[in-house]
């Protein structure tokens, strides 16, 4: 079951605000939390009373709270490979290693008998995975999250992020990956022009950045870095269907009802045999074989607009149509729309036999 979550770092807020964010983030479906103690300076005492009303609350929200930690922070706290009672006590479902150990550490961790879950840091295309798998792990305790990037150029770039993911998934480990909130202001430290893992990412909409994250297969769970998002982006959050990719699209004044319809309603299928200038969903043009459909805006096709070819096409009247290149129009089909422009990558994620699906974007 693929996952969306949020993050929360209590040394920068106040237990109020972070509380309230949790419940707010679990009314559209939160069920993940990431946190930090890497750039923690309190003590034991204070970091187990700071985090006991936290952890507290994300467990009667049903959310999973994991904690980014390295080996320093083992030492401040007293914990060790073979003893991860303290972060048993703070409530966390699981460490994150955002540096790790040599392998046998962290084969050990998963063993512990607390039942904290053990994530790897998926960001270095080593062979880090490979040795803690040879010194046998119990795997269904490990996981796995890429980094977040502060600093503006220093994300990932996707090639990198495919290699180190596919490492993972070929494993059969969960995968995660942080996006960035254009709303949001803080972090765990105080450079932060954006938490996300891919350097692609930094500019786009919370929810595209989401979209894409979830269409590459690659990834089961899908973390907002910074604190705080919005109400409004939390719920468009909660909309999202990670198995089903949707895009939002602008249709054309001129668009007919039936035009409208076709495209809003219910879900398409990417017909199998591909060519590289269209998406072809064809079962409109036999539900609605007896339908007129008038030539109307035949102007010339980009890449994204939304075609319905129209009935000076004979048998094709009425069949739906996503433009992959430029094309120039006989006049035999209708321009009924368009995919909002940030989205038009995602063309590139849709397989053939894939099922998808338009939403009409709203004005603001």
């Amino acid at each position: 079951m693929k996952r969306w979550g949020i993050s929360i770092y209590p040394e920068h807020s106040t237990a109020e605000r972070d509380q309230a964010y949790l419940r707010l983030a679990a009314q559209h479906g939160c069920r993940r939390v990431f946190t930090c103690l890497l750039s923690v300076e309190a003590g034991p005492t204070q970091v187990k009373k700071q985090f006991a009303e936290l952890t507290a609350c994300a467990k009667d929200l049903g959310m999973e709270m994991i904690v980014d930690v390295a080996p320093r922070v083992f030492r401040a706290f007293g914990a060790s490979y073979e003893d991860l009672s303290f972060f048993h006590e703070i409530g966390v479902d699981g460490v994150r290693l955002d540096i790790g150990f040599g392998g046998l550490e962290e084969s050990v961790m998963t063993h512990n008998p607390h039942g904290l879950k053990i994530e790897l840091n998926m960001s270095n295309a080593t062979k880090y995975l490979e040795n803690i798998l040879n010194h046998q792990p119990n795997i269904s305790r490990l996981m796995g999250c890429h980094n977040f990037y502060p600093h503006r150029y220093t994300g990932l770039s996707y090639a990198h992020f495919v290699q180190c993911s596919r490492m993972f998934k070929a494993r059969g480990i969960r995968t995660a990956a942080f996006i960035t909130s254009p709303n949001a202001s803080f972090g765990p430290w105080p450079v932060t022009e954006g938490l996300c893992t891919l350097e692609m990412h930094r500019d786009l909409p919370l929810h595209v950045q989401a979209k894409h994250l979830f269409a590459t297969g690659l990834i089961d769970d899908v973390i907002i870095g910074d604190a705080y998002a919005t109400e409004a982006e939390l719920r468009v959050m909660g909309r999202i269907n990670p198995d089903l990719l949707s895009f939002t699209v602008e249709l054309a004044d001129e668009a007919s009802p039936l035009e409208r319809k076709i495209v809003l309603e219910g879900y398409h299928i990417y017909r199998g045999d591909v060519s590289e200038y269209m998406i072809r969903s064809t079962a409109s043009r036999i539900k609605y074989k007896a339908y007129p459909f008038p030539p109307h805006r035949t102007v010339d096709i980009e890449r994204g607009d939304l075609l319905i070819d129209n009935e000076l096409y004979g048998q094709y009247k009425g069949e739906l149509q996503i433009a992959l290149k430029p094309m120039h129009n006989s006049g035999k089909t209708n321009v009924i729309g368009r995919i909002v422009p940030e989205e038009v990558f995602l063309l590139d994620y849709l397989k053939p036999w894939a099922k998808f699906t338009f939403t009409e974007k709203m004005d603001a």
